[in-house]
């Protein structure tokens, strides 16, 4: 955020709280508080229907937000950004997760 006017930032804040607006995406972004997930194992933690999972992880893969990977007909998904993962550490260690060093 070096160099950035106020205003820059704020926008920047704006636009990230928005794509972590719903306690779906919240929910998502605390699971990856462990690391690297599939989109299986992600459906069960989070408790969504795969339509409403894959919709989620798209914003969130369009946003900066979450990177992904496929291995065979897996698709991992991790956190990426630098400013998710020290918003995440606020809120895994609210909801009492203890996040992962990734």
């Amino acid at each position: 955020m070096a160099g950035e006017s106020a205003d820059e930032v704020f926008e920047m804040a704006a636009q990230l709280f928005a794509l972590l607006s719903t306690p779906t995406r919240l929910r998502i972004v605390c699971q990856l508080c462990d690391g690297e997930m599939n989109v299986g194992a992600l459906m069960r933690c989070v408790g969504v229907s795969q339509s409403s999972m894959s919709q989620q992880l798209g914003v969130l893969y369009r946003g900066g937000v979450v990177g992904r990977r496929r291995d065979g007909a897996h698709v991992y998904y991790r956190i990426v950004s630098p400013r998710v993962m020290m918003l995440r550490d606020t809120v895994c260690g609210e909801a009492g997760i203890a996040p992962a060093r990734l």
